[in-house]
């Protein structure tokens, strides 16, 4: 579990800038209370973000109900690409909240043709069938599903190892943890499935073999060959980093892939819809997968995910057996058409243009302290300090929590240090962000590091 925050109220220096407001005592004392009982009617799991009761939340700023304000850098998680509470999702949700539809199962309904057609025509051309889910999770499993009886319709039940890399993150349900690298959240599993397998991922930094062939030999030092291999998925960046495929690396791939009748996933559940600067982030690899998983940004607010791909993997199995309980809400899909209508009218041009004011400044903050940042980097709107200990690229989480509590105090919001030993500040500020929003939080952010590392 991530450490802890100080729950202790303290007399903190005020702040009061255009976009961020902090009035001592932070954390408030009535916060205090409130966030107390919460730990003691929830399990221990819930805990580990920073002290701050969302009363409500606008565009990339978040309040308390004690008059605080904070810039915000965790978009909720990477939810609210299109801002908080942007006002077109808002009518489309009242709307149709208004039109006395809340709920219908699987049976048809306009909101959901609405979003299916919507998503096939800004995916890539050949992926032409949208399965809508509840949760990023539910989205990785749908994809281990699907590339598991592909491989085992083309190849026989040989063609069944799905292939996934070290450190990644599909999500905390079984199948999605199974798929998952990072050992620790596995351990409670205790029997794991022989026909999931890992490779390094090639980040360049603790995995200093960044070509193609690091990913053959992975397979081969497990004893697996290509006959055997159903579906590979891979996170369009590993959110431990964030950490990119190197683009040739991808390319080759993508192509080994098809060559093998292997079923190729991007997990774009943190990348898509606009984060990496363009719509979809695997865009940055000049390649196209057979599966998306979206999950997050797709609808800027309300619970949804889907699974986008071509239709001879899609329409593997038969009518009533591959569906949801909550797949197509409707009030989720009006927010959802709303979000990405926006997203496309301006947003992701906008990450894009801001990430290449952000990106110069996260690197000299990373220049500036190479011996206690190991990595410092971002693309479009998503980026991240990974804290090491002096001379090694051990992590570092105690400099990490540092830097965000610290943050914290000056109204500079990020969740809880992700990544490699918990070790990793994540950068992901709203789409909708301004350059003079990005400018001040980077300053907080620089000082806050010099001040932590000092």
């Amino acid at each position: 579990m991530g450490k802890p925050f100080d729950l202790t109220p303290r007399d903190v220096a005020p702040v009061h800038t255009r976009l961020r407001r902090i009035q001592p005592p932070f954390p408030h004392p009535e916060a205090v209370a409130l966030i107390r009982r919460l730990y003691a009617a929830e399990p221990v799991s819930m805990q580990g973000q920073p002290p701050v009761v969302w009363d409500r939340a606008e565009g990339f700023q978040v309040h308390d109900p004690w008059g605080n304000t904070w810039l915000d850098w965790s978009s909720g998680v990477l939810v609210a690409n299109a801002g908080h509470s942007h006002p077109a999702i808002k009518a489309a949700i009242h709307a149709q909240a208004d039109r006395d539809l809340l709920h219908n199962y699987c049976f048809p309904s306009q909101e959901r043709l609405e979003l299916v057609e919507l998503l096939r025509s800004i995916a890539p051309e050949g992926l032409d069938k949208v399965f809508l889910l509840t949760t990023g999770s539910e989205t990785t499993e749908c994809a281990l599903k699907l590339s598991r009886a592909h491989g085992m319709q083309v190849g026989g039940r040989r063609k069944s190892v799905v292939v996934s890399f070290g450190n990644a993150f599909h999500g905390r349900t079984l199948g999605a943890q199974l798929i998952g690298g990072i050992p620790a959240l596995k351990e409670w599993i205790l029997h794991l499935d022989p026909g999931i397998v890992q490779v390094p991922f090639p980040d360049g930094y603790r995995v200093t073999d960044t070509s193609f062939d690091s990913f053959l030999y992975g397979l081969s030092a497990l004893g697996v060959g290509p006959e055997d291999v159903a579906g590979v998925i891979v996170e369009t960046y590993q959110g431990v980093g964030p950490d990119f495929l190197p683009v040739e690396y991808a390319q080759r791939l993508r192509n080994w892939c098809a060559e093998q009748q292997v079923v190729l996933t991007f997990d774009e559940v943190q990348a898509g819809f606009g984060r990496c600067g363009r719509r979809w982030g695997f865009e940055l690899y000049g390649v196209v997968p057979d599966l998306i998983c979206c999950g997050k940004g797709i609808s800027s607010s309300l619970p949804l995910g889907a699974v986008i791909g071509r239709e001879v993997v899609m329409d593997l199995f038969p009518a009533g057996s591959m569906t949801s309980t909550h797949t197509g809400n409707p009030v989720c899909c009006a927010a959802a058409v709303a979000n990405i209508k926006a997203l496309e009218g301006g947003l992701i041009d906008n990450a894009r243009r801001m990430g290449e004011v952000l990106a110069p400044r996260i690197r000299a903050i990373g220049e500036a302290h190479p011996e206690r940042i190991g990595v410092a980097k971002s693309v479009g709107l998503v980026g991240g300090l990974q804290c090491v200990h002096p001379g090694t690229t051990d992590p570092d989480p105690d400099t990490a929590h540092a830097v965000i509590e610290r943050c914290l105090e000056q109204g500079l919001l990020f969740f809880g240090a992700v990544g490699v030993g918990g070790a990793c500040v994540k950068i992901c500020p709203p789409l909708c962000i301004t350059r003079e929003g990005i400018e001040e939080g980077c300053d907080v952010l620089a000082a806050t590091v010099a001040e932590v590392t000092a």
